[in-house]
This record gives C-alpha cells, structure tokens and sequence, in this order.
C-alpha cells in the first residue's frame, strides 16, 4: 500500500524593510497559520535569509518540522532554499547543498553566462518515510530571476544530479519561468534512470502575484513542483492569498502537489 506525501513550495519573499506592511517579519503569523491550517509533510522554502531561517527554526521544530539547509553566499550565509520535514515521520538519511555553477561545489559560485549576481543553490535531502521502504531525493532550488541561459544551465544540473543517484525524486522550487521556455521544458525533456518525470503543477495556473500587483488572469506561473513518483495533477492546487488588513501570505502563493511512495 502506498503511502501519499503532502509536499509544498513556498517562496516566503525574502525580509526587505521596504515592502512596507508586507515586510516578512509581519507577516510571520500568516505564513505560520498556513503551515498548521495545511500541515504538510515536506516543505520547500525559497527567499530564505539566515534571520527568516532561525525565525522558521524556531516556530516550526515545537510543531514537528526540521528545517535544513544553508546560504547560497560564501560563507553559507544569506538566502538558502530550505528544506523543512517532519520529523516524526521521515529519517534523513544525507544533505547536500550545491551551487548551480561550473564548480557546484565552491560555495558562492554561479555562472559567467547570462546569470545575474546571485549565487543560485539547491539543497538535496535524501529521505525515508517510515512506513514506506523507499528512499527517495527531495531538492529544493530557486533558478536565476535574469538569465534564461543560466536557469536553463541550473536545471540541467539538477537533472544530471539526480541521474546519478538514480533514487525517487520530489523538486520543488522557484524556477523564475513559466510553462513552455526551455529551462521548464528541460525538467521532463528526458527520462531519469527510465523514469518519466511529471509536472505535478501543470494545471495549477499562476502563481506569482506581487502583493496583489497581478490579477488571477494575468498571474504567471512561475512556481513548480516536479517528480518521478506517481502523482495525481489533478490533485494540485495553489493556496488563496487575499490581504488581511493588507498582509498577504507572501507574494507567491504557496503550491501544493500530492504524491505517492510504493
């Protein structure tokens, strides 16, 4: 019998005074109250800087989450695409984190392309369900918001990173492109270890609002959750984020997808 994964990306905005009322630290109550009303198992987090990952440390671990992962700058510092997991039901059995780059090992390195300053990073949890004898890759990244090339560069090495290890895989991220650019299209192109890999998102619509800067018709769609286990699209949905006396959630809706492990 299989067991169903309730998995989430969540691109939280990163702290910046001067989104006014929405600066992160008031909105924390919201992003709070969307993780306990929802509860999912895994959550990929993008726009995580070192302040917001000891804020999700400390208010998610009473609640049953490990939060993992570390900053894209040198020192691994600064923004980290996270990885929280409940830890009642999951064992984590590695972590990696690598730089989307020619040299993914140095911390702080990136591509000489068409990427713009950012160092861009994904964190690899390998995982196991303790009702299910599955090990299986959970990654989590947040590709270039500038360079097309270099997103495209980004998620060719998530993919060679995964065919290596030939494990079940779940990807989450902010991939900064909607449905039909080459850098999208590059996550299902190819079969893995024999595997198709599906876009468990395809039908979920727009995902990017800008604090209410785009209406639902031209929200795009720029948030995405990828993987080779089976999962029913259908099932998938973004969360609503109407303003609260003017605090949304954040400015991306949170994504939610439902998969399976044999």
């Amino acid at each position: 019998m299989s067991t169903t994964l309730k998995v989430f990306t969540f691109n939280l905005r990163v702290a910046v005074e001067a989104d006014g009322i929405n600066y992160f630290f008031n909105r924390t109550g919201r992003i709070l109250e969307t993780i306990r009303n929802h509860k999912p198992d895994i959550i990929g987090f993008q726009e995580c800087s070192t302040s917001m990952k000891k804020w999700l440390s400390d208010e998610l671990s009473p609640i049953g989450y490990t939060v993992v992962g570390c900053g894209r700058s040198k020192d691994y510092a600064g923004e980290a695409t996270v990885i929280a997991y409940k830890r009642d039901i999951f064992e984590l059995i590695a972590l990696e984190s690598r730089w989307l780059s020619a040299t993914p090992l140095v911390p702080g390195s990136r591509y000489a392309a068409d990427q713009s300053s950012c160092p861009r990073i994904y964190t690899a949890a390998t995982l196991k369900h303790h009702d299910s004898d599955e090990i299986f890759i959970f990654l989590n990244t947040h590709l270039d918001h500038k360079g097309s090339e270099a997103r495209k560069l980004g998620a060719l090495d998530v993919i060679r990173y995964l065919s290596e290890r030939a494990l079940p895989f779940i990807i989450t991220g902010d991939m900064n492109a909607q449905p039909g650019t080459p850098e999208i299209d590059a996550f299902t192109a190819y079969e893995i270890c024999g595997r198709t890999v599906i876009n468990a998102t395809e039908h979920v619509g727009g995902t990017f609002h800008g604090f209410g800067k785009y209406s639902p018709e031209r929200m795009p769609q720029i948030d995405y959750i990828f993987t080779d286990l089976p999962c029913d699209t259908a099932k998938s949905f973004v969360l609503p984020d109407e303003p609260v006396d003017g605090l949304y959630i954040s400015d991306h809706r949170p994504v939610c997808a439902f998969i399976d492990l044999p």
